[in-house]
């Protein structure tokens, strides 16, 4: 069978394992059904996410005209802090701004390779931490906007990590961490106005399990810039990644916005 489309991030549900789904316009895939078997993804062309204009992809499925000017990936996306939708401050689009900035998040700490803390709309938990390819994670806080939850991860950032090895966690090198007990060590650390919002004994480790039938032991990515053709074995996936017997990596979230045709 062959489907085509224009790669989105994944859809996943939660589950044991967790479930993933390619989605495009006219169809979908499961992809767990996939594992075990021989695959072929073949460049098709680019789209833009924003815009729909068959444009080449400059940065998180946006061409460059489209990057600078849509609200959907303003600096405050990256860096929380930068939020400013809670004093009435646009950044490039306000209503968009307030819709995003001003609803509950959350900070945390996951496991996907070290420690890591991060920040995540309430409304994503627990999708941000698959997408990252957490084995486990735990909430911090849940503050009533973006702005808060930014203090808050910068205060943290000079004690933990705020990236993913990726390449850890894809051969699945974790380190071994007690995140409750981490939750604990932490309270003195985060901002004085976000204390009252700290969760100090609430049970709400989450622990993911990931359909992987084997972990590479060393990973190359695969970039359908320089292979536009790909053929391998489905082995795994975790995070947003494809895992495949000889090692090859497809990062889906990191080619959002490129066409691709994708034969079973």
């Amino acid at each position: 069978m062959q489907y085509e489309g224009v790669l989105t991030k994944m859809e996943t549900e939660y589950g044991n394992p967790i479930q993933y789904y390619l989605v495009f316009e006219s169809s979908f895939l499961n992809v767990n059904q996939l594992l075990d078997k021989n695959i072929a993804i073949n460049f098709v062309g680019f789209q833009c996410l924003n815009c729909r204009k068959k444009k080449k992809i400059f940065r998180q499925g946006f061409c460059y005209d489209c990057f600078y000017s849509s609200a959907a990936v303003g600096d405050w996306i990256m860096k929380p802090e930068l939020s400013t939708a809670h004093l009435g401050i646009a950044d490039r689009d306000l209503a968009y701004e307030e819709k995003v900035q001003l609803q509950p998040h959350i900070v945390y700490l996951a496991l996907s390779s070290e420690i890591k803390v991060g920040v995540t709309r309430k409304t994503q938990v627990p999708t941000r931490w698959i997408d990252q390819g957490a084995n486990e994670a735990i909430a911090i806080v849940e503050v009533p906007n973006r702005y808060l939850a930014g203090i808050t991860e910068v205060a943290l950032k000079n004690h933990y990590a705020d990236k993913t090895n990726w390449r850890k966690m894809l051969t699945n090198d974790i380190e071994a961490v007690d995140l409750v007990a981490e939750r604990l060590k932490l309270q003195d650390l985060i901002p004085a106005e976000v204390q009252e919002y700290f969760y100090s004994d609430k049970n709400d480790l989450y622990q993911m399990e990931y359909p992987v039938l084997q972990y590479p032991a060393k990973v190359k990515s695969l970039s359908l810039d320089k292979t536009p053709h790909f053929e391998g074995k489905l082995t795994g996936i975790k995070g947003q990644y494809l895992l495949f017997e000889d090692g090859t990596v497809f990062n889906i979230r990191g080619s959002e916005g490129y066409v691709v045709s994708i034969e079973v």
